[in-house]
């Protein structure tokens, strides 16, 4: 019998687990009153992202599957996603680069003349003509 009344504990977490980055900073609080069951869910600042998605549709999926079973075991399960206490993190890239792939080395800046390539001297020479061509235009 008390196996039932944590399934949806233990089905919350395995979903959040297996969604964020850090899956050991996953904690699910599971308090019972007249208006039903509630889990609080606290994440890592970093995965919040993951764990609400974008306009709060993963959010919305998680508290439809977690209701799902609480319905099956004729409970009415609520979810609260806690707000890390500093509030909005940004997000670390993922696949962060090298140090020697971001930043070119002192050496090569300095046998390379100052002058643009021809490239970006191109480049140049077609915004200058279609800045002409607008002008023409509005005349």
């Amino acid at each position: 019998m008390i196996e039932k009344k944590t399934n949806d504990k233990e089905f919350l977490e395995y979903i959040v687990k297996g969604l964020v980055d850090h899956p050991e900073d996953v904690t699910v609080e599971r308090t019972v009153d007249e208006m039903g069951v509630l889990l609080s869910l606290r994440v890592h600042p970093e995965d919040m992202g993951q764990v609400v998605g974008r306009a709060g549709a993963t959010a919305k999926a998680i508290r439809s599957l977690v209701r799902i079973v609480g319905l099956k075991n004729h409970a009415r399960v609520n979810l609260k996603i806690e707000e890390p206490e500093g509030g909005r993190v940004q997000r670390r890239e993922r696949f962060p680069q090298s140090s020697q792939e971001s930043q070119p080395s002192q050496s090569s800046q300095e046998s390379q003349p100052s002058q643009p390539s021809e490239e970006s001297q191109d480049s140049q020479d077609v915004k200058d003509s279609q800045a002409g061509e607008l002008e023409d235009l509005k005349l």
